[in-house]
Order: C-alpha cells, then structure tokens, then sequence
C-alpha cells in the first residue's frame, strides 16, 4: 500500500481543532495557491494539506466542467489514475447531490445511503465516511471538495463549518487562477453574424433598445486570510458605518418623487443592521479570515439556507442580502460606488437587489434582464416603479452577452435579440412609438369612467403590498385598492412589527388612498416566513399547509395586533378588511369573531369608530364553492383570488413551469364556476370582485364582466388596457356568447373569444 493510503483518521477534527489551527491552515492554503507552478501541482498540494489537517483518509477536490459536469480534478488518498478520469453528472451520486443542491453532506456510513455511487477505478473500497461541501463562487457552484475516513464517524457542524470556510477559500483562489476557463462553460450557438433570441419571464412590460452593461455584484476578493483578527475587526466595523450611511443617503434621497419605495429601503436599513449577520461575520474574522472574506463566507452559508426554502416569497428576499453582502463588500474593497452608463442602457446581470438598481441612472436606463428574478423581488418593484422593461430567468444571459453588446429586450414578447439586424431595429423602434402612442391614449382617457356601451359601470381597482404601488391610483385614476397585500413589507423582517408600526403603514395606505377604497388582506404568509414558526418543520407543499387564516387562527395574538393597527387607521374613514385561505364557514366565523372582539375592544377604549366597516373573504379554496348559501348570509363581500383557486382547482402549481400553460382561466370548469359564484351574490345581494391575474388580462376581464362581475382588481399597468376594452364592450352581445361557450368540451375558449371580440372591432390588441 502506497503512503497515501496511510491512515491519519481517529480523532474527531472539533476534538483538537481550534480556531487558531483553522487560522494556520487557511494561511498555508493561500500560500499553495499563491505560489509557482502548474495549478495542477497547487491542487494536489492543496488536497494532502486537507487531509493532514483535518486528520482524514482522503481529500478530493471535483471541479465543474462544461455540461455541468464534475470531473475529479485532484485527490489525496483515492487512486491517482482516476484524477481527470471520474466524472459525475449534477445529480449522481453523493458529489453531484451536494452540487445539485449546494449544501454539505455529512455521513458517518456513505455506502449506505441511497445516492451513493460506487466507481471502482477510485478505489474508494476501504472508506466508510463522507464529508462533502460546496465550492461557491459568484453565488455559483463551482465545485465540491469531500474528506472521508476508513470507518464510520460521524461528522458534527463545527467539522462541516470548517470544510465550508476551507471551499470557500480554494473556490475564489480557483476562480483567480481560471482553474477552468470561463468561455469553456458555455458552448456559442448559431453564426456570429446572425442574432440570437433568448426567452425569459415579462416582469414589467415594454421595450427597450439599447447596448449591454453588465452588472457585476460579486466583488474579487484579493486578500482572504489574515493573521490580525483586530484589525479586521476594526476594518468590519468600519465599513459597517459607511454601509449605514450610504442606505441613510438613499432612504433620504427617496423621500421626494421616488417617497413610494421609502418602505422598501427601510427593510432594506434593517437588513444593514441585523446584529445576528453582524456577529456571525465576527465570528468568521475571528477564525482567521479577513473582513471581506467573512462577509462572503456568512453570505454563501444564508444564500445556501435560503435557496432550499420552498417558499418563492422568502426566496426573493435574497436579492436583498446580495445587495447588502456585495455594498458592503464594495467598501472593504473600495469599489467603485455608482457605475456609468451610455445613453441607452440594458443591465445585464444574475440579479440585483433594489440599492444596486438606484445607483444607476434611471434617465439612461432602458432596460433590465436577469438570470434570475420574479415578480415580487424588491429590485422588480422598484424598476416596475421607473417603468424600467423588465425580462427574468434568461437562461444563459451573462454567457451569451457580452458587454457593449446592441440588444432589443421585448419584454412584451419574453424575449431578448441579440445582435439584431437594421432591419429587426427599425421594427421595434416602431413598437416603442406605438407603445408611446397607447400610453398616451389610455392617459387621455383616463378620467373617463369604465361603462360599456349598454351602460355597464365597472369599477377598476389596482393590487397593491407596497406604498409604492400608491402611485397608480393617480396613474391610472382607478377606483380605489381592491386588494391591499398587508404582508409584503414585513416579509424581510425578522419578526411582524408591533401594532404602532402596522398603524403607521395602514394610516399610510388610506390617507394616501384620498377617501378611495381600500381592502386589507389579513397577512397571508406561510409558517416558514414568520419566526413565530421558526420550530416548526418544512413543509413539503406550503402552498397548501399552515399558512394564512389558518396560521392565524392558530396564533390568535398575530390576527388581533393586525386588525387593531386597522382599525384604528380607519378612524373616521371606511375600513374594509378581508380574510384569505378561508375552506369552511367555521374560518370566516372563528376570524369575524375576533374582528368583533377589537373592534369592541377599540370603542370601549375610546377609539373613534371606522365610517363605514364591511368584512369579508377571499375565494380561493374550491371548498367554498359547495357553501355559498351559508357564506353569502355572513360576508360583506367575496373577492375571487383566481391565482390560488386556478392552482387549486387544477391540481396544478403555478410555480411548475411545465404546467404554467396547460390550463386556461378561459376554460369551461373555469368560467361555470365563476358564474356560479356571481349568481349567488347577485342573488344575495353581495358585492363580489376578481383580483387575481385574470381581471387584469383585457380578454379574461371581458369573459368575467360577461358572466357578471362587476369589480375587477389587478396592477396599475392593466387598468389602461381593461379600461379601454370594457368601453368598446357590450353586455348584452357578450354574456349570450359566453354563457353558450361554457356549455363546449374544449380545453380553452381563449381563441374563440378572442375571434368574437375581434369581429366586433371591440380591441385592436388582443
């Protein structure tokens, strides 16, 4: 047997292993990768350093390759022959496991897990255990570095940590040395003369022309361990100071036209501020990185944790940390603070937090596209705000673009154009004027009311989570706020504020409203957003687990500070609270009763009564749908929330991206049950609303206007379109053609529908 093969195992690493020794450790891995040499000779260095130091068998360092591909690139203590030889895809075995879901992996008997994967040319026969961590650069996995031992030993969190912070040293050293070049990831695609499209997700509307800036949020970090931890300390605590300045700076230069996303920079001051993110970068500093480099670290272990939440809410407040890590990384490094851009600008980037997207010029802005992003991140929010288009999850964007790069983003359409031709140019130079044109038409109406030609009033109601979205009810002069999302601002926080915090954003909401109406939603948050539920266990589905009325419900103290805070910033105007996730009539009561309870409670305090108070719930569990006799004797009102019921009704998550065209709002189960439910409140004499996605798509809100509802509520940007098809409609002529669709066996009536509008001139743009 070979001496690498001899064992060093036996003792645990957290037995003799103090921070000092991870402080020398991490200095003689700098000084392997710093020195001359092939880099193929530094890794194998490296790997044997490991594994002396860390007391195990074997160290193996596997670099991802093009295809996503891991290759087994260096090695101490598996058969040489196999380096350059092994490979696993993403996914297969217990090394592609770790990359596929860039998290550590920790076995005391590897064998015996079923990911396992033997490959006989590593002769990996005589070990038993298995320690494995990411290797993370950019916010990408670049890689997966494993120790493992001859028998069976459990590995505890001080070991992994210590695994962690050795990866995340050798990943950025790698990235420094181009171990695999970058130009190898990517395969090119079609001639270089010719354009390329590429497709992603329409966050905002629009269309932009313009050439490729790239947003680079990952800072180089040149100098990762350091021998003074007092001095990184100081260095840490310093930046802190200008990070909080910098946030104050923006906080304060919003407060004039841009005042309605104030909110969003207030999270995002908290964030700045968290004493657990502060103390856990300290922490890092004292184990002997240097203060940047402990910002990286602490960040890729949130990042890491974060990603494997199902929740997509919660997922997309990590924009918000990327942010906050690479500001914060910029002043330790002394990075440039406010980019330049040309004249027509589209942002190229992985993601961006909100802070990132205002330190640009908004003036030359024309557009953004992301790797990643959805709809709810703070950064869409914002750039929603500037009327920035907005195109997310294109795949393969930062490969593909380069900078300077001439680019049509057609975010009406889900696409970007890659060197696109005069002629290509011309054609959407074209749309923008046309899109110009119809903004300017649907301003020039914007004050006429939403009646159809036979007399039909609607009333237009925009969604709205964020004081930002205030704006449109001037926009758009739209009725008032059919759905106020209460918990939007709160989800970044560590815990829901108290009552005087909540009073202060509801008063907010309705003085801002100019006696407009507005409809709170109780929170409607799972029990992974909250610490509240912090002990509680993953779920497998959320969607459809503790969450909304029934989290509520079951912490009563949560629901009653909420309608308290409403209350009292109703005083004296009109108050209109609903209840989400509602599945039986004993929810609605349990909830009204503890509505009745505050408001009790407000009066006999003294407290001035709302001017008008109606309570009611949201449709969205098909539950309800087989009680409504019972519900319309209770509510006030009923809103049909069409993005949940769809899902629901379907059996079909919304977030699938396989199944997110298979069914159509214009369908017949879809059209009969939502006839059915404004026959039982016309009936009743209820007010029923629509404010899913449906009501804002000019088609759909015509089928739903048809069948009988009579408020509809969707974001600012649907109002011009809704507004302009709903003048050109009749009732009559419509609702006889609907209601005979419904009684087809076709999957989707969107086409026929579309073709009968059309005949009739009613819309050009459908």
């Amino acid at each position: 047997m070979s001496h690498e093969r001899q064992s060093m195992s036996g003792k645990s690493i957290s037995g003799t292993f103090s921070a000092g020794d991870l402080r020398r450790m991490l200095a003689r891995l700098r000084d392997v990768m710093a020195g001359v040499g092939a880099v193929q000779g530094r890794l194998d260095k490296v790997v044997a350093l490991i594994a002396q130091d860390l007391r195990a068998d074997v160290c193996s360092c596997y670099v991802m390759r093009a295809g996503e591909v891991l290759e087994l690139f260096a090695t101490f203590g598996l058969a040489q022959k196999a380096v350059h030889q092994t490979r696993l895809r993403v996914g297969e075995g217990l090394v592609g496991e770790i990359a596929a879901h860039a998290r550590p992996l920790a076995l005391a008997d590897a064998w015996s897990h079923p990911q396992f994967v033997y490959r006989p040319e590593t002769g990996e026969d005589f070990f038993r255990s298995l320690m494995g961590v990411p290797m993370i650069q950019a916010g990408r996995v670049i890689g997966v570095l494993v120790v493992q031992t001859r028998e069976e030993r459990p590995f505890n969190d001080w070991e992994v940590e210590t695994l962690e912070t050795v990866a995340m040293v050798i990943a950025e050293l790698m990235a420094a040395t181009q171990v695999v070049k970058r130009e190898e990831l990517f395969h090119s695609e079609g001639n270089a003369t010719l354009h390329v499209r590429l497709v992603g997700a329409i966050l905002h509307p629009g269309v932009g022309i313009g050439c490729a800036v790239m947003h680079k949020p990952h800072v180089r970090i040149g100098r990762l361990v350091s021998d003074d931890p007092v001095t990184e300390q100081y260095r840490l605590h310093t930046a802190l100071g200008s990070l909080r300045q910098e946030v104050d700076a923006l906080i304060d230069g919003s407060r004039g036209e841009e005042s309605e996303y104030g909110d969003i920079l207030e999270v995002y001051r908290m964030f700045a501020d968290d004493r657990g993110w502060i103390s856990r970068i300290s922490e890092m500093i004292s184990s002997g990185l240097t203060a940047e480099a402990a910002v990286q670290k602490v960040h890729d272990d949130t990042r890491t944790r974060m990603l494997q939440v199902n929740d997509p809410i919660l997922r997309e407040r990590l924009q918000d940390l990327d942010d906050l890590a690479n500001r914060l990384l910029n002043i330790l490094t002394g990075g440039d603070k406010r980019p330049e851009l040309p004249d027509n600008a589209i942002l190229i980037c992985r993601s961006i937090g909100p802070t990132e997207l205002l330190n640009y010029d908004r003036r030359k802005l024309k557009g953004l596209v992301m790797e990643e992003g959805s709809p709810t991140m703070h950064a869409a929010v914002v750039a929603k705000a500037l009327d920035i288009p907005v195109l997310a999850q294109v795949q393969g964007a930062l490969a593909r673009i380069d900078a300077l790069d001439v680019i049509v983003l057609d975010a009406n359409a889900g696409q970007i154009i890659l060197r696109p031709s005069e002629e290509v140019i011309d054609l959407y130079t074209a749309a923008i004027d046309a899109r110009t044109k119809r903004r300017a038409d649907y301003a020039a109406v914007r004050d006429l009311p939403a009646v159809t030609q036979d007399g039909v009033k609607i009333s237009l109601n925009i969604n709205a989570g964020f004081l930002l979205d205030m704006q449109g009810l001037a926009e758009t002069n739209a009725d008032g706020i059919g759905l106020y999302r209460t918990e939007m601002p709160f989800l970044a926080m560590p815990t829901l504020p108290d009552v005087r915090a909540q009073y202060a954003l509801y008063k907010q909401v309705i003085d801002g409203a100019k006696g407009k109406p507005v409809t709170f939603r109780t929170l409607d948050v799972g029990g992974d957003k909250i610490a509240v539920s912090s002990g509680q266990e993953e779920e497998d589905n959320p969607a459809m687990g503790w969450r909304s009325i029934r989290l509520t419900l079951d912490r009563p103290a949560l629901l009653r500070q909420q309608l308290r805070a409403m209350i009292k910033a109703a005083e004296g105007a009109a108050l209109r609270v609903m209840f989400p996730m509602i599945a039986n009539i004993a929810e609605f009561d349990a909830a009204k009763r503890i509505f009745a309870l505050e408001m009790d409670r407000h009066l006999k305090g003294g407290g001035l009564a709302p001017k008008t108070v109606k309570v009611g719930t949201m449709l969205e569990v098909p539950s309800l749908l087989w009680q409504l006799d019972a519900l319309v004797e209770r509510v006030d009102f009923i809103s049909i929330g069409t993005n949940d019921l769809m899902q629901f009704m379907f059996a079909a998550d919304r977030g699938n991206t396989r199944l997110a065209n298979r069914y159509d709002t214009l369908s017949p189960p879809v059209l009969k049950m939502i006839h059915t439910v404004t026959q039982h409140c016309e009936k009743a004499n209820v007010e029923v609303s629509v404010c899913g996605e449906m009501a804002g798509k000019p088609l759909d809100a015509l089928a739903l206007v048809a069948l009988g509802c009579r408020n509809l509520s969707m974001s600012a940007t649907g109002i011009g379109p809704v507004r302009d098809i709903i003048r050109a409609a009749t009732v009559s002529d419509i609702r006889s053609f609907v209601l005979d669709l419904m009684e087809s066996d076709d999957a989707s009536l969107r086409e026929r529908l579309r073709a009968f509008a059309r005949d009739r001139g009613i819309a050009a743009q459908l």
